[in-house]
Formats: structure tokens, sequence, C-alpha cells
């Protein structure tokens, strides 16, 4: 039950993690949307999705495998941005690269510090989560931020796929998540190697 807490505790601080650097990107390259709406703030209760951040964890508890989750998705204006070709994407990519960024940082620690072992607990299960949840919203399904980058990147091209993963993709991604065989799991297995790597 400790570790279940504490791995609750982990995710939805690098879940916060992950939304602020999305609206610190925005607000960088002139779009005060996010700070506005008092989303540049590392308290957990601004940034809270009744599902990606309670039921979904509550529901990966229940059935007794590792947890994931998203948060309220930062509100955004590209209209505002200084560099409209590339701004999206920047700002879609800030809260994947936040979270490869923690996963790395204590990942050095456990590497090269000898650390208490309830610390070196709460380091491993912080790169653990964060890689979990890098990969996770690089998926280019709506919502995730994976969606943002590939949809910017096809342009007009792209139109009829956007069309369809708006209308259809929160249930595809509810399929990848519980239906499909192996649809998530290997981004539990990626994590747990880079845990290995880090731990030695």
């Amino acid at each position: 039950m400790e570790t279940i807490i504490v791995s609750l505790i982990v995710l939805l601080f690098s879940i916060v993690i992950h939304e602020v650097a999305h609206g610190s990107v925005a607000y960088s390259l002139g779009d005060p949307t996010a700070k506005d709406a008092g989303r540049l703030t590392l308290n957990p209760i601004s940034h809270l999705d009744p599902i990606g951040s309670v039921m979904l964890p509550a529901f990966l508890i229940f059935l007794g495998g590792p947890i994931i989750g998203w948060a309220k998705p930062v509100p955004i204006n590209p209209y505002n941005f200084k560099d409209q070709k590339w701004g999206d994407i920047k700002v879609s990519i800030a809260g994947p690269l936040a979270n490869f960024s923690l996963a790395l940082v204590f990942g050095l620690l456990v590497m090269f510090i000898n650390l208490p072992e309830s610390f070196l607990v709460v380091s491993l299960l912080v790169i653990f989560y964060n890689v979990v949840l890098g990969l996770f919203n690089l998926i280019p399904i709506p919502p995730l931020d994976g969606s943002h980058i590939l949809f910017n990147l096809l342009g007009e091209r792209g139109f009829s796929l956007r069309k369809f993963l708006d209308q259809y993709g929160f249930f595809l991604l509810l399929l990848l998540i519980f239906i499909v065989p192996g649809g998530i799991s290997w981004l539990f297995n990626l994590a747990n190697q880079v845990v290995y790597f880090f731990a030695g």
C-alpha cells in the first residue's frame, strides 16, 4: 500500500511538471493563455482531470498493474505564438521532454550518489513513471501530445486523419490501454530497462 501511495504521488508530481512545461513554453512563445488560466502552478489541484488523474489510476490500481494517467490539457492559443511554424510542436514536445529530463536527473543521482534507501526507491519511481509518461504522451492519438506533433508535421495532408482521430481518438486510447494485447505494456517494459540501466 505504501508503494502505491508513493507511486501515485510521483505520478501526480510528474504529470504536473509535464503540464507546466507546456504552459511555460507557450508563455515564452508569446501566449499567456495558460498563465491567465492559472495553469503555470505546481498546485496539482489546478491540473487534475477526473478521468485521467483519478478514475484511470484508481482502476489500474484495482487491476493490480502499473498506473498511468494524464491531467487536464493546458489551454493554449497557437495564434499568439511568435513562431507560427514550429510553435505548436515546441509546446507539444515540451511536456515529454520535461518528463525525460526528470528521469535523466534522477537517473544520474541514482547512478553516481549513494542514496538513502527511501530516497532511492522514490528516485527509481520518478525514473520509471517519467519515462512512461514521456513515451505515452508521444503516442499520436488525441488528446496526447504526439497527435499535435503528427498533425503539425502532416499539415493539410493529414486533414482526414485528424478528423477521424479527433472524433474517435479517446476511444482508441482506451482500447489501447485496456483491450489491445500488449497495447501499452511496451512502455512499462522499456521504462523498467531504463531503471535497470541507472540502478546498475
